[in-house]
């Protein structure tokens, strides 16, 4: 029973990752050298990959940021009351349990050109939806948790000793999060940067109902590879997917590489 589960591990892997890999490889170099350079270089494809580069470090930075410092708070913060902090845990998960469709909508309805918000900000020269501000809001949606539940549970086990030792020594708040929390939660914080960077990747769903896949404006790389394909330009779309697939592929080893880190420290 073992050996069988063994292979149909083997089996699922091979179908749902190394076969599409291999056929990503197989159709971006169907045309050679020139139809992959041609279907790289063109402007569409270095706008979308520049959007989705800039996309991707916007959302890793205030991530990073707002995600350890929320960790904190729910974990030392003594004066938010333990309602309140249920209350927030709960709202970290809500892009767990909602379609990232339905989190871009809602950015829609709250923020679009027709919402009283949206026109204050256009009449200030401001546009959020079908601009990069909205497309950075909803990949933001979508991976805000995952920096929280990899330095919540870390920042839990160390406890607060040394923190408060540090405190009544006389140091300052600063002082004692570098020297003494930071060493301590560092490579879950890398942990939930490589994971963070995967997800603002390859966010779609998303992405795509707050741009509005507007050509050389607002595409990603992802949206751009979801209309090479529905205009039937496959060698185009399987060049941009086949770089998308290299960071992938880079991240998961580096994912794993921190993942023994952060077991090992």
């Amino acid at each position: 029973m073992r050996k069988l589960w063994i292979t149909l591990t083997y089996v699922v892997f091979i179908l749902l990752l190394i076969i599409p890999l291999v056929e990503i490889v197989r159709g971006s170099w169907s045309e050679g050298w020139s139809g992959f350079t041609e279907g790289l270089l063109r402007q569409q494809s270095l706008h979308a990959l520049k959007m989705t580069a800039l996309i991707v470090v916007i959302v890793t930075v205030l991530n990073t940021l707002f995600g350890v410092m929320l960790a904190l708070y729910l974990v030392r913060a003594k004066w938010i009351g333990p309602r309140i902090k249920r209350l927030l845990n709960s709202l970290v998960d809500l892009p767990f349990a909602v379609s990232p469709v339905i989190g871009g909508l809602m950015i829609v309805l709250i923020l679009g050109p027709s919402t009283v918000i949206g026109t204050f900000f256009e009449a200030s020269g401001f546009k959020i939806v079908y601009a990069l501000p909205g497309m950075v809001l909803a990949t933001l949606f979508v991976t805000f948790p995952l920096m929280v539940r990899e330095v919540l549970p870390v920042l839990q086990e160390i406890g607060a000793q040394q923190e408060e030792a540090a405190s009544t020594l006389g140091a300052y708040s600063w002082y004692t999060f570098w020297q003494v929390t930071w060493p301590s939660i560092r490579w879950g914080v890398i942990y939930g940067v490589v994971l963070t960077v995967a997800r603002s990747l390859g966010e779609f769903g998303a992405v795509l109902v707050v741009s509005g896949n507007i050509m050389n404006k607002t595409q990603t790389a992802t949206t751009l590879v979801y209309q090479d394909v529905e205009n039937f330009n496959v060698v185009a779309a399987n060049g941009v997917a086949l770089v998308l697939a290299a960071f992938s592929v880079g991240l998961l080893l580096l994912m794993e590489w921190a993942k023994k880190r952060k077991e090992v420290h």
